[in-house]
């Protein structure tokens, strides 16, 4: 009786602690920030190394730590003892560790390209030397630590660490013409790399590519700024159809002071660069305009002899997400990763493109490849061997043989591998369970590192739900889903309903892992009585290539058709208010959003469309060609799935969102929907924020007002 009484009296104040609701405040100002593990750089040996911020003395140093114990052995290098550094933002050492290359005073410019002054500290005699006085991309030690290759102002440069000297090995690169070394914005958006040069094994050459540009249409942008007049910033965008740079392949001979323009045949891209372990072997993977045909070069720089070892031909497109798996062997021969089969998986050619092994197999796509155990021939790679929304990580000899499943949680799991491969920091989360970050070695787990304990204890306090994982069939198919219930459900009582997605060519968004911050915004809505549901239907990812190729040529088509009849058949479940159904997205969620309101017939009531893309026409070549070809080889493909041409099918409440700044997803899109809309005389809500790129999240508030606006958009039209 007395433990009775005393869980009668706990009930009242359990209940207290779990009703607190999650606040868009909360979620926009940081609130429930994860506690994750830094970046970190894999040292030769079982050491690592971390870049950490003394608060106190308001100092960046780098510090080495062991795998085997995780505690710190040494600081190498600390921002206070030098009157140059203000501020550490990245580094990378050399091949034998004794000297970092520090970069400070960066300045963003695109997705993933920076520029920043750069320092090169010596370990040994403590002593740091500026490389160029000037903001410069790239810099990469040669392989014998004598040089560092560098561009600035569209040229390469290469700075003699013995002789204190530097020479300038390109001098035709200019802005918005010519590109030597680095790539320009459609490389860098769409096969996502920057750095364009290679450092020959033995630093007698550097192999790099020139992109010309002048006939690539120019796009300019309005920054409105704070200034009286505002100002236009301009770079070269090859929109779907339009003129692409011209991109080649040199390579320049530190020796001989001379450079080659290597003669690679018929192609239109050269997604990626190389070295093989031969030094006067370099590798050049060209592609078609159609991106159906890759083609993968060895060039002898010798005789300039250029050997096609390996080819691809798709009927749609060759899948690049694994180009950089491609690792070269002692001998020559490489890993190779490919859809060939059916499936992504990973394959051992010879150094003639002989097919030696294709080492993992089955109806499951490998997700990503951590490397080789040279000594015990060991590869690690991460699949959905457990599920298409799981991540899993496996080990397995080169020769295909003993598989062994080394992450033994289910969920979303990912490793980083020590440089020798003896060890890996593991990091685990699923829909339920923050991020974790525990030590392995080969044969079992060594130690916890980091977890978010305490962010649990917090979710404690707020009336959080459960994401609900199934599959949901329409008549096109069977399709992963994830939903999200009140709470306080009640089986009787109707909801509202808001779709959420992404639904782009190989994405995912019904996945097992941790929270995004969208999805704290969803369990907001769902402490308002929303029920929010998540479908990846035809064209997303991790389920073979034909699920995902089926869209070819027809983006907007089969995946609009998923949605719309996903809505129907949850809308015939008796808690699902069928009148009330919305759905939104950014980007290429945005584009569905539009297309699923226009297109659905009355299903959905509402949409929210962010930065949509509403034509592709307007969207860059090498994305948008890759899945549509050109317009002018199918404008019915374009045209028939693109919201401008069905404004006139509006029924319901449309919100479309754009930033001015965005380089990505123009504005045009938006403001060529508006038109279109305008035309037809139907009634919609926009919301312009001025200058922000594609994330729209520049300046104070910018999110908190994003969200702050969807919420009350939905509050309005579907409660």
């Amino acid at each position: 009786m007395r433990k009775l009484q005393l869980v009668l009296l706990l009930l009242p104040s359990i209940i207290f602690a779990q009703s607190k609701k999650i606040t868009l405040e909360e979620i926009w100002q940081g609130q429930f920030r994860e506690n994750h593990l830094q970046s970190f750089n894999a040292m030769n040996g079982d050491f690592y190394s971390l870049l950490n911020y003394n608060s106190q003395t308001k100092s960046n140093s780098i510090d080495i730590y062991s795998y085997a114990t995780l505690e710190k052995t040494k600081s190498i290098l600390d921002s206070k003892n030098f009157t140059e550094i203000d501020h550490i933002s990245d580094y990378s050492f050399n091949a034998n560790e004794s000297k970092i290359l520090i970069a400070t005073n960066t300045q963003g410019i695109y997705r993933h390209s920076s520029k920043s002054i750069f320092y090169i500290y010596d370990v040994v005699s403590k002593k740091i030397v500026l490389v160029d006085k000037n903001p410069i991309q790239e810099p990469t030690f040669s392989p014998d630590s004598k040089k560092v290759a560098y561009v600035k102002q569209n040229n390469i440069f290469i700075k003699n660490l013995q002789s204190n000297t530097t020479k300038q090995i390109t001098t035709d690169g200019s802005i918005n013409n010519i590109i030597n070394g680095i790539t320009d914005w459609v490389y860098e958006e769409e096969f996502a790399f920057v750095k364009a040069f290679q450092w020959s094994g033995d630093a007698n050459q550097i192999a790099y590519l020139k992109f010309d540009e002048r006939n690539v249409p120019e796009y300019s942008m309005d920054i409105v700024g704070g200034q009286l007049y505002p100002s236009a910033s301009k770079f070269k965008y090859p929109k779907a159809g339009e003129k692409n740079s011209e991109v080649s392949l040199h390579v320049y001979n530190t020796n001989l002071n001379n450079t080659t323009k290597i003669d690679l045949g018929d192609y239109e891209y050269i997604p990626h660069l190389k070295w093989t372990k031969d030094d006067n072997t370099v590798c050049a993977i060209t592609l078609n305009r159609h991106q159906n045909h890759l083609k993968l070069n060895f060039i002898n720089t010798q005789n300039n002899q250029v050997n096609v070892i390996l080819e691809e031909i798709d009927k749609a497109y060759v899948d690049l997400d694994g180009i950089d798996n491609l690792t070269f062997l002692s001998d020559n021969s490489f890993i190779w990763s490919s859809e060939k089969d059916g499936n992504n998986h990973l394959y051992h050619y010879n150094k003639t493109g002989k097919l030696k092994k294709q080492i993992t197999k089955g109806n499951w796509d490998v997700t990503s490849y951590y490397g080789l155990n040279k000594k015990t021939k060991t590869i690690f790679y991460q699949s959905v061997e457990d599920g298409s929304i799981n991540r899993t990580i496996y080990s397995i000899r080169l020769n295909g043989k003993s598989k062994k499943r080394i992450s033994q949680a289910t969920g979303t799991n990912s490793a980083d591998f020590s440089k020798n491969k003896a060890y890996f920091i593991l990091k685990h989360s699923d829909a339920n369970t923050p991020v974790s970050y525990t030590l392995h070695n080969a044969k079992k787990a060594l130690k916890e590192i980091k977890n978010n304990k305490a962010l649990s204890e917090k979710l404690n306090n707020y009336q959080l739900s459960k994401k609900e994982y199934s599959e949901i069939a329409t008549k096109d198919g069977s399709f992963n889903m994830w939903m999200l219930k009140p709470v306080d459900f009640d089986a009787s009582k109707k909801y509202p309903m808001l779709m959420v997605q992404y639904s782009g060519p190989g994405s995912q968004m019904v996945a097992n892992s941790w929270n995004s911050y969208n999805d704290y915004w969803y369990q907001m809505l769902a402490q308002k009585g929303y029920i929010i549901v998540c479908v990846d239907g035809r064209g997303t990812g991790f389920k073979g290539a034909a699920f995902k190729k089926v869209t070819y040529k027809e983006l907007g088509k089969y995946e609009v058709i998923d949605q719309i009849e996903v809505a129907k058949e949850l809308r015939k479940r008796t808690y699902i208010d069928g009148t009330k159904i919305g759905i939104w997205g950014w980007s290429y969620g945005g584009f569905m959003a539009s297309n699923c309101i226009l297109k659905g017939e009355g299903v959905f009531s509402t949409a929210i469309a962010v930065a949509p893309v509403t034509s592709w026409r307007y969207y860059d070549s090498i994305y948008t060609e890759r899945y549509m070809r050109t317009p002018q080889e199918n404008p019915d493909g374009y045209d028939e799935n693109s919201p401008l041409f069905h404004a006139e099918k509006l029924k319901g409440n449309y919100l479309i969102v754009h930033g001015t700044g965005d380089d990505n997803v123009h504005v045009q899109n938006t403001y060529q929907m508006t038109n279109a809309l305008v035309k037809a005389n139907k009634q919609f809500d926009q919301a312009i924020y001025p200058d922000r790129a594609h994330g729209i999240y520049r300046g104070r508030n910018t999110r908190l007002h994003l969200f702050t606006k969807m919420t009350n958009y939905l509050d309005s039209h579907l409660k």
